[in-house]
């Protein structure tokens, strides 16, 4: 089987380190310069450093690599993922296994990503999403992961299932597509607010506290969409929402951390050169949310630190003084 990966980032690098144990893969960089780079010191430099790629790993900005492939992986930020997957429309086919691996939601359309490649490849419906919890950085070092394969299409599912399990990566399936990306989605804004808590110096009460409700809002939200109640208990609920909010490859952690310190988003961001997907998805997440009638004060708060430029240490404090409630509420 071919595989082909579009992004050439961490996680599209850690996938097809895993994948090519069992089949033949390849990368599409839309940077020529870092393909080059890739392939000649056979390492991706920028995003997994330290980490090896063997030879038959090759990058490439050819866009052809699509054609012929059993399954197509689009990897790319949430802003640009439309406008990749309108780039490859014309060389993807039905019969194809088309999946997303992107975490988050489209400004201001609030669309999940496989609603994005429903409208844009409107003949594909072998659509998977792909979440869990996976930092790239132990994806690539096989390091025992578990992820979902969600779809509506149970063939899709196991399609991917089977292509893409080995011995270190393992690969459930899920028919909840609504829920499994919009626990995707959220958990990156919750996980913001966890890096806040460590830069303020709170313990593992309050982290706990938080991981906690921020599964209570990401339930509150998802439920109402249409999500399965099961789905927030498995890996791409909790399971994807304490990883992000714990380890120290968090790049929205990393976020959160820095916020605490002082410095504004539009000073973090000039210093990353990866995406943290939560710092946009908390937009359309709060639209959502407003529209249907959810209240999700987690994700007002890192709104307000984010795009209103308060303070972390005053926004905590006021989630603490909120009117009290039902916990089951």
């Amino acid at each position: 089987m071919r595989v082909a990966i579009l992004g050439g980032g961490g996680w599209g690098t850690a996938l097809a380190l895993q994948i090519r144990r069992n089949h033949e893969v390849h990368i599409w960089s839309y940077d020529a310069k870092e393909a080059e780079l890739f392939n000649t010191q056979r390492e991706n430099v920028y995003y997994l450093p330290g980490v090896k790629l063997p030879e038959d790993i090759v990058f490439t900005t050819d866009e052809a690599i699509v054609e012929g492939a059993e399954i197509v992986v689009f990897v790319t930020p949430s802003k640009f993922f439309r406008s990749v997957v309108k780039r490859f429309a014309p060389r993807i086919t039905p019969s194809q296994v088309v999946v997303s691996a992107t975490k988050g939601l489209e400004f201001p359309s609030e669309k999940r990503m496989t609603e994005i490649l429903e409208e844009e490849l409107p003949g594909c419906k072998k659509i998977v999403a792909l979440s869990g919890p996976t930092h790239a950085e132990e994806v690539s070092r096989d390091i025992p992961t578990a992820i979902v394969a969600a779809s509506c299409e149970a063939e899709a599912a196991t399609t991917v299932q089977q292509a893409f399990s080995t011995e270190f990566f393992r690969v459930y399936r899920n028919s909840d597509v609504v829920g499994v990306e919009l626990c995707a989605a959220i958990k990156n804004v919750i996980a913001i607010a966890a890096g806040m808590v460590r830069g303020l110096g709170f313990g593992d009460n309050t982290m706990a506290a938080l991981i906690t409700r921020g599964l209570a809002e990401m339930r509150r939200l998802g439920l109402k969409m249409g999500a399965q109640e099961v789905t927030f208990s498995g890996l791409a609920g909790v399971g994807d929402l304490i990883v992000t909010c714990t380890s120290r490859h968090s790049r929205n952690g990393r976020v959160g951390e820095a916020l605490a310190t002082g410095k504004t988003i539009e000073e973090i961001l000039s210093g990353m050169k990866m995406v943290a997907e939560g710092v946009e998805t908390v937009k359309p997440v709060l639209k959502m949310a407003s529209e249907v009638g959810v209240d999700m004060p987690i994700c007002q708060a890192v709104y307000t630190v984010l795009y209103d430029h308060s303070h972390p240490l005053e926004v905590m404090k006021q989630l603490m003084v909120r009117p009290l409630k039902d916990e089951t509420l």
